[in-house]
């Protein structure tokens, strides 16, 4: 029996229809509520069902999806949303460092599966933040310094400039996010998430199998006890015999 009421935005017919197949043969949790061609037949249909998911096109003739929260008070944002999108490599790092969900056309039952999943565990949570992050980081204009990325600390979300963090130790499926304001925050995602949503950022460096550091952050390399690093804020950083020689080409 479903639980999870949803409705499909995208302005192409054939991936409405398609997607609600998928939906229907592979999601048995998930009831689509109404297929909708655009954003306003779509803010229409948000009021009058009420969906816990809206499977939200991108790029839709006269209004992009990204305009979904002007229609909306923050409060009234109180469902989650998957993208459905076809944008390229560089507008997908927006959508990791903002942490929303996204089904790259075309979509696949697996990626889908896995969305739902996502969403089902998480679907208490507001994602107000994580819309404004992404409108943000979507701005190619803005430097990656510029841009924030959502770290998911409980039941709730922290927006922080990568220049905020010192540095990211992973302990299993957690990582602990060390910041210049001396605070930590121990957030859902292992420190492979980090490596690859701040890949961008030039100076961020993995130095160990445990740790991602901040290169100017970094105030000592210490020889002894097989090296480590002394960071800003009485920190110590290991870092691998394998990196050493990458790490001064990096601090250069």
């Amino acid at each position: 029996m479903s639980n999870i009421k949803s409705i499909i935005i995208d302005d192409e017919p054939k991936a409405r229809v398609l997607l609600n197949a998928i939906v229907e043969q592979y999601c048995p949790k998930v009831s689509v509520e109404a297929l909708c061609n655009d954003l306003p037949s779509g803010i229409k249909a948000i009021k009058k069902y009420k969906p816990d998911l809206i499977f939200l096109d991108i790029e839709m003739p006269g209004h992009s999806g990204l305009e979904l929260l002007d229609f909306f008070d923050e409060e009234e944002v109180n469902f989650g949303i998957i993208f459905t999108t076809a944008y390229n490599e560089y507008a997908l790092q927006a959508f990791k460092f903002s942490a929303i969900d996204y089904l790259l056309k075309p979509i696949q039952h697996t990626q889908l599966m896995e969305a739902v999943e996502r969403f089902s565990r998480k679907r208490e949570q507001s994602q107000s933040q994580q819309l404004k992050a992404l409108q943000n980081n979507l701005n190619v204009s803005k430097s990656w310094e510029e841009k924030r990325i959502v770290v998911p600390n409980g039941q709730n979300y922290k927006l922080l400039s990568p220049s905020d963090i010192l540095m990211i130790k992973g302990e299993g499926s957690y990582s602990e996010l060390y910041l210049q304001d001396g605070t930590r925050i121990l957030a859902s995602r292992n420190l492979k998430h980090f490596e690859e949503i701040l890949s961008h950022v030039p100076y961020f460096f993995r130095t160990h199998k445990s740790y991602l550091v901040n290169l100017q952050s970094v105030v000592e390399f210490v020889k002894s006890d097989g090296g480590y690093l002394n960071i800003k804020g009485g920190l110590v950083a290991g870092i691998s015999p394998e990196k050493v020689d990458e790490f001064w080409e990096r601090l250069k």
